[in-house]
């Protein structure tokens, strides 16, 4: 996800002496800095001098770690932009020491590496009016950035945009399962199915109706649509939706208290 941040950046003309980047790994700075032409550290206290914003992008398991080091060379106060799953600012301000930290937490997902990623970011009470600019321009660089007013929202945000890619592909895993079973190659299905998936998500964005309006004109009474649409419904599909991202965001909460212990 850094590199993907990294790379957003540079399209969008950020020159590569404005970012710096540290990581334990040899092999990962050498490769960042080939393909982006921005300074590596092998530590974090280098790549921190002198930054107004400084992005954690780490596993939350390693966030208490990295907070704690860092915390004494936070003397300027940049802005502080997590994208770390399941760890609240509260978390990061105790971890990051007593000096009150202007930090946002955002929540982005995998098709931000194809910068066509949505991110709800949370920013607590010492964040700027600038610094609310910058951490979107940051994280526009890979997709939307939608801001939230309450911090427990993101694990709404995580149920449905977070994790919402797999719930795509699982869909698509069976539209091309049945139609394999139909009688389709399996190649000419998947085809089929990613090609609708591609088609149906753009009209979807660019249209001025909303889905629920999008379906009801390609079902025509007692066609083929309908009769599809139907048997999801007889299956309980709209509930089941509910359940699913009822128990992602419940699961997120529950990360979420165990990992800013």
């Amino acid at each position: 996800m850094a590199a993907s941040l990294i790379g957003g950046l540079r399209a969008q003309g950020i020159a590569a002496d404005a970012i710096r980047a540290s990581d334990p790994g040899a092999e990962q700075r050498a490769k960042i800095s080939a393909e982006h032409g921005i300074q590596t550290f092998a530590q974090n206290a280098e790549a921190l001098a002198d930054a107004d914003v400084v992005v954690l992008s780490v596993k939350p398991q390693v966030m208490q770690a990295v907070c704690r080091d860092l915390a004494a060379h936070l003397e300027q106060g940049p802005l502080i932009v997590s994208i770390a799953a399941g760890i609240s600012c509260d978390s990061l301000q105790r971890w990051l020491g007593p000096r009150p930290q202007a930090i946002v937490r955002c929540m982005p997902n995998t098709p931000a590496l194809l910068r066509q990623g949505v991110s709800g970011l949370f920013a607590n009470a010492q964040v700027s009016a600038e610094q609310k600019a910058q951490a979107e321009q940051l994280l526009s660089a890979v997709g939307m950035a939608l801001w939230l007013d309450e911090e427990h929202l993101i694990d709404a945000v995580t149920a449905v945009s977070g994790s919402g890619p797999a719930y795509f592909f699982l869909l698509i895993e069976a539209m091309t399962a049945a139609g394999q079973q139909l009688g389709l190659p399996r190649e000419t299905a998947a085809q089929l199915t990613l090609q609708t998936a591609l088609g149906a998500a753009r009209m979807a964005c660019e249209s001025d109706v909303e889905a629920a309006e999008l379906r009801r004109r390609v079902t025509s009474p007692n066609g083929t649509t309908e009769a599809a649409i139907k048997a999801f419904q007889a299956g309980g599909f709209e509930q089941l939706v509910q359940q699913a991202l009822n128990a992602a965001a419940q699961r997120s909460a529950e990360l979420a208290e165990q990992l800013g212990q």
